[in-house]
């Protein structure tokens, strides 16, 4: 089950956490990964370890938020590598862990774009890059990496939970288009994950645990599973939802 081999797949964001792992678990089933990331040095490393570990891995440098500069790399790399893109997972996003939270009417409106830009436009773009080949090929598997904060929705979080929205929404819609021709689209919506730059000290941590049924917060070892299905084979009359991977933070 599972087997990913002949497909080639990219994952934004795959240069540390989440990504990584989605990386690491799709290179294991076969896939050809493209590792995006904005610094080479995240995605390198990354990269050395889907190779020494057998797989086959190249990295993707690239702002995802620039449309043209990143069908460029993607061309450049596809070509070299002679492959075409048939799974991409939309990954890359401004984590919730870390955000200052903040009423709306407090928040700092300068601050709004950083994450519409990531968050909203970089979805757009990896997909508009990607999708009309997946629909001349007439396979393809899009997965977009959301978070409850966007799905049931979170006080002090009112932006970051808007642009998160926008990729349920997205895929809702686009699977109505593309599922004719073999092309499935969906989304993952995450509880609060373990990151490595986010250490809350022991006391908001135990609050935090208590809002979870598995009392613990998520890793990226827990995420890349469900994403496996639904790019693969196996996942094909999946298409056009939002499954909750969230340790029972929100069950409605």
């Amino acid at each position: 089950m599972f087997n990913l081999a002949g497909h080639c797949a990219l994952i934004t964001g795959a240069g540390q956490g989440v990504g990584a792992q989605i990386a690491r678990v799709l290179a294991e089933q076969g896939a050809t990964v493209l590792v995006n990331d904005l610094f080479q040095e995240r995605a390198e490393v990354v990269v050395d370890e889907i190779r020494k570990s057998g797989g086959n891995a190249t990295s993707l440098v690239a702002d995802i938020t620039k449309l043209e500069v990143l069908k460029e790399q993607i061309a450049q790399v596809t070509s070299e590598l002679g492959c075409q893109i048939d799974i991409l997972v939309n990954n890359a996003g401004i984590p919730a862990e870390g955000i200052e939270l903040a009423r709306f009417v407090d928040s700092d409106p300068t601050q709004w774009s950083r994450h519409i830009e990531l968050n909203g436009y970089g979805l757009l773009n990896a997909t508009y890059a990607v999708l009309p080949g997946m629909i001349e090929r007439q396979w393809g598997r899009i997965v977009t990496i959301t978070s409850d904060g966007g799905r049931v929705g979170d006080a002090g979080v009112a932006v970051y939970g808007a642009a998160k929205a926008m990729g349920p929404g997205f895929m809702r819609s686009l699977a109505k288009e593309v599922g004719s021709v073999g092309v499935t689209c969906n989304s993952i919506s995450l509880g609060s994950i373990a990151h490595p730059n986010y250490q809350p000290d022991a006391e908001r941590l135990a609050k935090m645990n208590k809002l979870y049924a598995t009392r613990r917060r998520g890793t990226p070892e827990d995420i890349a599973p469900a994403v496996l299905l639904l790019v693969s084979d196996e996942g094909s009359w999946i298409t056009g939802q939002t499954i909750p991977v969230n340790g029972g933070y929100a069950t409605s």
